[in-house]
């Protein structure tokens, strides 16, 4: 007879993928040989495609390469459960209404007029307490901003929208609105903003002035980029008598086609994230996530989850695959969904202030949930590590 570790390679991948993450884990405390063989990546694969929040979307491309897939399973477990350490690492006395970016091992933190760049801790993901670097230059708060490879590009409501260099001291100023800028995305050089003056401006590369200016005919409180660079998506505050999310085509700045038609007056859309060229979310006033597929003819709601407490939905983050975290407009709770079902998998209440605070913006690492709140920055670390998997 042979023995399980004299088997051929993939013989032994087609028999290990029939596994859960419990046998597997098991299965690796039998010896050394066969331990060093179920640790590898492409044995926990499958396995891991089931998980909230590790990494592998479901196109099947790796967001996080570099942490072995084992050690993924073991953090997407507490997603899970809700089993975190929780954290305050920031506070400040002035309420703001702050936004996060975070790129790899730094988080990007705007308050005020400023956005600063903090250091996480390589191994314990602490933040440092003061910031290496800070972005500054608008004679407003700063409303948005997004990180590029080389750029961070924030919108203010002074009006303006300033390109900082990550590399130098160097930044240039893109003027167009007169009224605060509420949102703003940038993919490839191609800029969309997006203010409270009622009108969309889109720069393409290296230009200094907007090359279109779209009347809006409503406040803007969001936009997207698709991954394609070929449209974007915005979202209004639905003041008026059409619908507040829509779809435009980028080279001809033509409306595409309006998602949906049964908002009531007010229900605004606070934050659009695509997923994939044909998969958008969105979630605002109305308390509702929506997933959107682009697909269809029309275009149309395909599922949608509810937030329970009947409150404001100000952001969304999703993991590209099945996770999808919520921040709320009251004592600033966080709900993690899975898409696969339509009741709230876990929540978290971050403030127990008298005076509540909704939680302007969500950012995910492997491990981490990062939320800014109206006076501080919570973190929540899920790397207790279950019982059942060693």
């Amino acid at each position: 007879m042979m023995l399980l570790s004299q088997l051929p390679d993939d013989v032994l991948y087609h028999i290990l993928s029939y596994l859960d993450c419990r046998s597997l884990g098991r299965l690796s405390q039998v010896c050394r040989s066969i331990c060093r063989f179920v640790n590898q990546d492409v044995v926990w694969k499958k396995v891991a495609k089931a998980f909230l929040n590790t990494g592998i979307t479901r196109s099947g491309t790796d967001i996080y390469p570099h942490i072995p897939l084992k050690e993924r399973v073991k953090i997407a477990q507490n997603w899970c459960s809700g089993v975190c350490k929780r954290a305050i690492p920031l506070k400040w006395k002035t309420k703001l209404l702050p936004w996060l970016q975070l790129d790899g091992d730094v988080l990007f933190l705007s308050q005020a007029g400023d956005v600063g760049a903090y250091h996480l801790h390589q191994v314990s993901k602490r933040l440092q307490r003061n910031p290496f670097e800070i972005y500054s230059g608008h004679n407003g708060d700063v409303c948005r901003f997004v990180l590029t490879e080389s750029q961070l590009i924030s919108g203010g409501s002074d009006g303006k929208i300033l390109v900082h260099s990550r590399r130098s001291d160097e930044s240039v100023e893109l003027s167009g609105h007169n009224q605060e800028v509420n949102c703003l995305d940038s993919k490839d050089g191609l800029i969309v903003s997006g203010s409270r003056d009622r009108t969309v401006r889109v720069w393409t590369p290296a230009s200094m002035s907007p090359t279109d200016t779209i009347p809006m005919y409503d406040r803007v409180w969001s936009v997207a980029i698709s991954p394609t660079l070929s449209s974007f998506a915005t979202g209004t505050a639905c003041c008026e008598n059409f619908s507040p999310l829509s779809i435009w085509d980028v080279e001809r700045s033509m409306c595409v086609c309006s998602l949906g038609s049964e908002f009531r007056r007010g229900a605004g859309v606070l934050d659009i994230v695509f997923e994939s060229p044909f998969q958008l979310f969105s979630c605002g006033y109305d308390t509702f996530i929506r997933l959107w597929d682009l697909r269809l003819s029309p275009r149309k709601c395909v599922m949608e989850w509810e937030e329970p407490h009947d409150s404001t939905l100000y952001c969304i983050q999703t993991d590209g695959n099945h996770m999808i975290a919520s921040g709320s407009s009251y004592y600033g709770v966080v709900r993690l969904w899975d898409k696969r079902q339509t009741k709230c998998l876990q929540f978290f209440q971050l403030s127990r202030d008298p005076v509540s605070s909704p939680v302007y913006c969500l950012r995910l690492s492997s491990s981490h949930l990062y939320a800014a709140l109206a006076t501080s920055l919570h973190s929540l670390d899920f790397r207790q590590s279950p019982a059942h998997v060693r």
